[in-house]
């Protein structure tokens, strides 16, 4: 390994020690390669309804034809921004700082 790509591991790892990164996704203690993740929630009401919302985007998706279904009739609203809201918390933020000084040492 060259001395400038030794630098670069040096700067690398001193970066990743400075920073609170890779903080997303919990280790599952009993078992290897296997994470948790949190996911905000207010109560059980608002969880069944993304689980909900996540049922139907997955129905509707996978056959065109479930709108017009009597039992999807009554409830076919999905609320897209319940989906956009667990996007939204899934996005690893802390790792992307982390991929722009990556990209700042490379570079």
């Amino acid at each position: 390994m060259g001395i400038q790509n030794k630098e670069r591991l040096a700067e690398l790892l001193e970066l990743i020690n400075k920073g609170r990164y890779f903080t997303k996704l919990k280790p599952e203690p009993k078992e290897n390669n296997s994470f948790t993740i949190p996911l905000k929630v207010s109560s059980y009401n608002e969880l069944n309804m993304m689980v909900s919302d996540l049922l139907k985007a997955s129905i509707v998706l996978m056959n065109k034809e479930a709108r017009s279904l009597a039992v999807f009739h009554k409830d076919t609203d999905i609320n897209v921004l319940t989906l956009l809201e667990i996007a939204l918390q899934l996005l690893p933020d802390e790792e992307m700082e982390l991929l722009d000084e990556v990209y700042k040492i490379v570079f």
